[in-house]
């Protein structure tokens, strides 16, 4: 068995702080965090926090109280690794992707509680996207039981939705129906499944089912990876102008 899931008893309790205003949770090891929540059948509302997460929140009371109720809030962005570092705080980045990647790696080497495998659900994506994206993991990683449905839904496909993951009971969902809607999303259903380890995922569908790619190494690594997202998705100049804005405030802040 993988050391992640040893001696699955001893609970690691992470450590808070607050990126303006928001928590977050501070790991050396998120992947065994949530892997002895499965376990245990405990659940938890994962949040990948950014620094437009993090702006936005400032302004939208509703998204702020989610944030604050999530289990678990992972420093997803490299604002928010930097916010942490002008405070003293070394903090590496745990970007949201790699981590539903490693549970997915992991799970099939998991045994729950009542003996079982975890199951998985990934919702969200245009049609077609999620189902591509199940196939490309199930291709690597034969063992995982995926069930899969798109963000494109009406409100009576929504009532469907919620009944299947009901009877369901998937243990790992991943929401990829961008922010703040996945987290909103999250926050209203997750008493559908109250065990699952829930993670808004974002635009992940889409990597894995080979629509778009991440950015290289050697961007991601440096912080950049936002830049190679807006090559892909130049629509997107009008949200990064919230990066400049956020930096500054990281630095003002200090002296507030």
């Amino acid at each position: 068995m993988p050391e992640l899931l040893e001696s699955l008893s001893e609970s690691e309790s992470p450590q808070s702080a607050s990126v303006l205003g928001c928590p977050i949770h501070l790991l050396q090891d998120y992947p065994r965090w949530l892997t002895q929540r499965l376990h245990q059948s405990g659940g938890a509302h994962v949040v990948t926090l950014n620094a437009e997460m993090a702006m936005l929140a400032e302004k939208t009371p509703s998204l702020a109280a989610v944030i604050q109720d999530a289990e678990l809030v992972i420093p997803d962005g490299v604002g928010v690794v930097f916010y942490l570092w002008l405070r003293g705080k070394s903090v590496q980045r745990c970007p949201g992707i790699e981590l539903a990647e490693m549970l997915l790696r992991q799970a099939p080497f998991m045994t729950l509680e009542n003996g079982d495998r975890p199951s998985i659900f990934f919702f969200g994506g245009a049609p077609g996207v999620s189902e591509m994206a199940a196939r490309s993991w199930q291709q690597r990683v034969p063992e995982l039981a995926i069930a899969t449905e798109h963000g494109y839904l009406q409100d009576a496909e929504q009532d469907a939705l919620k009944q299947r993951l009901k009877a369901l009971q998937p243990n790992i969902i991943l929401v990829g129906m961008g922010v703040p809607r996945q987290e909103m999303w999250i926050a209203e259903n997750r008493s559908l499944c109250p065990n699952a380890i829930w993670i808004g995922v974002g635009g992940s569908f889409d990597i894995w089912s080979g629509n778009k790619t991440r950015a290289p190494g050697w961007l991601r690594n440096n912080g950049l990876e936002w830049v190679y997202r807006l090559y892909q998705e130049p629509w997107r100049w009008r949200r990064m102008l919230v990066l400049p804005h956020f930096a500054w405030k990281s630095v003002v802040s200090l002296f507030g």
